[in-house]
Order: C-alpha cells, then structure tokens, then sequence
C-alpha cells in the first residue's frame, strides 16, 4: 500500500542528488531509502549516459529505473529496456555541417557499452572542460574524423561542450540553423566550472516527456509526482511534476517558475524535500 500522496519521485543527479563532492550524502540515501519502504517508487532522471548514471543508482541499494540521456533512454537497472527515443542520423548530420565552428566541442553518443560508444574527433578543446568525464568514460571513447563517418545508426544524441561565453555562441548557431522543428536543444551550465554543455536530442525528446511516459505507464496522474532539479535541463521535468522542488543551488532560471526551494545540495537538498511529502 501506498500511504503518501506521492507516488512517484523523479531525482536528477548530477548537481541535486550528489553533493559537491560527487557523492551520496547518508541523509539523502536513508530518505530515498525510506520512501521506497513506504511505497514511494524512485526513479533517477539524468543527463547521464546510462551506464554512467548505473554506478549511482546502485548505491540506492533498491530495483529502479533510470531516464538517462536527458529523456532519450528508459531502462531498469536490468538492462530493459522501456523507451528509447534516439536521434535520427540524417538530422544528425545536419546538424554537425550546421555547427562545423564548435567541431571540436562535438560529442556524439551511440546506445551502446562499448569502444564507440562515445564519438569525437579529438579531446584538444574538450580536455580543459570535461577532462574528468573524458577520462571516466576512456574505455569507451573512439576518434572518427569527419565525426559524421560514425553516423552508420541512429545516435543517442550529439552534445558540445564548452566555456559558457562560447556555448553561448553555440546556442545562436543552433537557433539559426534552421533545425528547430527536428531536435531539441537542452543546456547545463556550471557557472564556477565555466562549462556548459549542450544537448541536442531528437525534437520533443526531454526529461520532462520521458517522466510523463512512464507515469502514464505506471498509471500516477502528474499531481502524484515529485520532481527534484537544478539545472536548465530540468525545466520540463519540473513543469510535468505535480510536486516540483528546485535544489538552493539550482540555477537562477529556475528560480522564476514559483516551485518550492529546498536546501542546496551540500546541505541535504534532496532529504529535505522528499521528508515533506513522506509519512512521518
């Protein structure tokens, strides 16, 4: 039996489940934890890759299903696979003639777990941006010049990485290249980091869609879900949400919308939002 009003609870990680230290906080694990054991389902939504976000759902301790890739893969920890809404690769290929400029701040990722899985054509100008992930992810990795000779299936999505200032730039191509009405553009942006990354992901593909589809699968109305965020890509999840909270690092953009404030996320954010809506 269900005894909260909630039913659902939708977490981002990166920046709103993990601290500053890239970790579960043992306040914020034993609150998920107690949500579960009432009846509360959890499920991660990420920009991650899902392998990348799998090593963090198994610190949970508890069966869940993972929106990874920004809405663009719903899997269980299993490996089934619910929902995959891939890029097609001919838009794709646009897309890297239309932003030949950030050539060197392009990632293209494939849903696959192995060498390939993550196309680039060289680390020169992603390495002082997103070195660590590079690294994490080197097994993984392979260098295909010109980038589109990997386009052979449809990819996850294509991502440009990048100084904020720079990316910014990268937004106004992306806005006038005319393939609007095919992808989506999503961003995140860690200002003390200066790195902001975009997302291009196939058009109505999003956090937000991939949450609707799995609680209209699970049968909870909207005003049954609670969603936990902090960055731009968030926004659509947390407009879906019946019960939206926004982390106290969350960016400013987010602040705007009226949702609820929790703690930021060296302070216990996402434990002092869901011990509000559980059963004490």
């Amino acid at each position: 039996m269900v005894t909260s009003p909630i039913r659902l609870i939708a977490v981002d990680i990166d920046g709103t489940l993990l601290n500053p230290q890239f970790q579960i906080s043992p306040a914020d694990l034993a609150a998920l934890q107690r949500a579960k054991t009432q009846g509360v389902e959890v499920i991660l939504v990420t920009g991650r890759r899902h392998a990348f976000a799998m090593p963090i759902a198994k610190q949970l301790g508890f069966d869940l299903q993972l929106i990874s890739s920004n809405g663009a893969v719903t899997r269980s920890m299993q490996g089934e696979t619910f929902h995959r809404d891939m890029l097609p690769a001919p838009v794709c290929r646009k897309l890297c003639s239309a932003m030949k400029e950030f050539r060197g701040n392009t990632v293209i990722t494939f849903d696959q777990e192995s060498k390939g899985a993550i196309v680039l054509e060289h680390m020169n100008e992603l390495n002082a941006s997103i070195q660590k992930w590079l690294e994490k992810n080197s097994e993984f990795i392979e260098f295909v010049i010109p980038i589109e000779n990997s386009l052979t299936k449809d990819p996850v999505q294509a991502m440009f990485c990048g100084p904020i200032e720079r990316m910014h730039r990268g937004l106004a191509v992306l806005g006038d290249s005319g393939l609007g009405s095919e992808i989506t553009v999503l961003r995140t942006e860690y200002l003390a980091r200066d790195l902001s990354m975009i997302d291009v992901l196939n058009k109505d593909c999003s956090k937000g869609h991939a949450l609707e589809r799995w609680a209209n699968f699970r049968g909870i109305p909207r005003e049954q879900v609670m969603a936990i965020g902090d960055n731009h890509n968030d926004v659509e999840m947390l407009a879906f949400a019946g019960v939206p909270f926004i982390m106290g690092n969350a960016v400013e953009e987010l602040r705007n919308n009226g949702w609820q404030v929790t703690l930021p996320n060296d302070q216990n954010g996402v434990a002092a939002a869901v011990e509000q809506v559980l059963i004490m």
